[in-house]
């Protein structure tokens, strides 16, 4: 595990499951700009934290995001994805929406897609050694 990771506590277990997700906008539409992508991190933040996770960290560029998020192990990743997407796209879409109207026609913001990763502190590699050499019974 690296030295920056903080692990978490539930009544039974203690975690540290981070995950890397990326969300691209409809049609990859360069509609992001540096007010919204703001909006953006205020909202993931919130939604994470209600949820009982945490946004580590955020950027992204006029047609994706990039968001480090450490969840906890009883959540469902693609209910919360989902949430994240639907109010992040209902809220961008109302505060912003001279901006947003000129990249799209419909009530959209976001695509349907979206890719998570999940990471962690040892490279796979390490891990698989480290469980080789346990000391198995006979």
């Amino acid at each position: 595990m690296s030295p920056e990771s903080k692990f978490y506590k539930l009544n039974h277990s203690i975690y540290a499951l981070h995950y890397h997700l990326v969300l691209t906008t409809k049609y990859r539409r360069k509609v992001i700009n540096g007010p919204i992508l703001a909006r953006i991190e205020q909202l993931v933040r919130r939604r994470a934290e209600d949820w009982g996770g945490e946004l580590l960290e955020m950027n992204g560029e006029a047609d994706h995001v990039h968001l480090l998020l450490s969840l906890p192990p009883t959540m469902d990743l693609t209910k919360f994805i989902n949430n994240v997407k639907t109010t992040s796209s209902r809220v961008i879409r109302n505060e912003f929406s001279d901006h947003v109207s000129k990249f799209y026609w419909k009530s959209v913001f976001w695509s349907r897609t979206y890719c998570l990763v999940s990471c962690g502190g040892a490279p796979l590699s390490i891990i698989k050694q480290y469980i080789k050499r346990q000391d198995r019974p006979d």
